[in-house]
């Protein structure tokens, strides 16, 4: 959350991350303990690290109650260790039947369900569907307030799978996932990827145990769910990632669309976004307009080299 409201995100990634011990803590991990260690809690602790790192936005942890996440498996076993539930999910050649906290009553830390219910949009995802994405529904009122918020509420899909979490799962299972687990409505939209990944790297994930997540939208639809597609898919070294600025201007302007039909576009809040909106798309036409330029440079400077060989060279 600290590297993603920054506003340099890789350059403050490579800081929190960068190894100070041998046992591979990193300085990001000794940050907070530093932090946690000189404030009253938790909150506190993340509300003065927003203010020493200067982040856009705000970070509040869900819950300020000491927890487990904990899984139960469809053989009937009970994983305690989310680090360790992956390795057990493949050794027992089994699935993640459900999770649960414990103890089970955690409570919202405070201002938790007044930010939901004062949101413009909710984004659910992308990212860990068991341990990361499904246990912030499972503290006591949120997936609640969630529903009752009038806020738009958004799925990002992940792109691939994660072995010995969602092995095989489709986009109608990651949601069917989520629904069972919140008890509530808490999707409006699912937007999820149509981009075509390069073969290549497919199959580099492939020997790691995933795959591309199968899109079954009519499934979706049928739960009440509205789907958007986008071509949001990018490579990052060697893994897929999402385009988090594509995502972020598919977000915007499902936000713009609905305060358009309730009359907003007028409100400071409407224009600002709209803004946003068109400046990022200039940005990437020009950054396009530069690639294709870039790219007739090249192939103008290598075209005539092919007079200088014969046929039978």
């Amino acid at each position: 959350a600290i590297t993603a409201l920054s506003e340099n995100e890789n350059w403050m990634s490579r800081i929190l991350n960068t190894q100070i011990s041998r046992d591979g803590e990193n300085f990001g991990e000794l940050f907070l303990e530093t932090m946690k260690a000189n404030t009253e809690n938790k909150a506190i602790a993340m509300e003065n690290i927003g203010k020493v790192l200067n982040i856009t936005g705000k970070m509040l942890p869900v819950t300020l109650d000491d927890m487990k996440i904990c899984a139960e498996l469809e053989d009937g076993t009970v994983v305690d260790d989310k680090e360790k539930l992956p390795d057990i999910v493949m050794d027992k050649v089994t699935k993640i039947s459900r999770v649960f906290l414990s103890p089970t009553n955690c409570r919202p830390a405070n201002g938790v369900i007044e930010a939901i219910m004062d949101a413009d949009a909710i984004i659910i995802g992308p990212g860990s569907l068991y341990t990361n994405v499904i246990p912030n529904l499972l503290i006591k009122n949120v997936s609640k307030a969630i529903q009752e918020s009038k806020a738009k509420k958004i799925y990002i899909s992940n792109i691939m799978t994660e072995p010995g979490q969602t092995d095989f799962f489709s986009l109608y299972d990651h949601i069917k996932a989520i629904l069972d687990h919140a008890r509530n409505k808490i999707i409006d939209y699912c937007i999820y990827d149509t981009g075509e990944v390069v073969p290549e790297y497919i199959k580099m994930y492939n020997k790691k145990g995933a795959d591309i997540v199968e899109q079954d939208v009519k499934k979706i639809k049928e739960l009440g769910i509205k789907v958007i597609q986008r071509n949001f898919s990018v490579v990052d070294g060697e893994n897929i990632r999402h385009d988090p600025d594509l995502v972020a201007d598919s977000i915007i302007e499902l936000i713009c669309e609905d305060m358009i039909f309730r009359d907003m576009q007028n409100g400071p809040q409407y224009i600002s976004m709209n803004k946003k909106l068109k400046s990022s798309n200039n940005r990437r036409k020009n950054e396009n307009k530069a690639k294709e330029k870039e790219m007739k440079k090249t192939i103008r400077l290598h075209s005539p080299i092919s007079s200088f060989f014969s046929p039978d060279s």
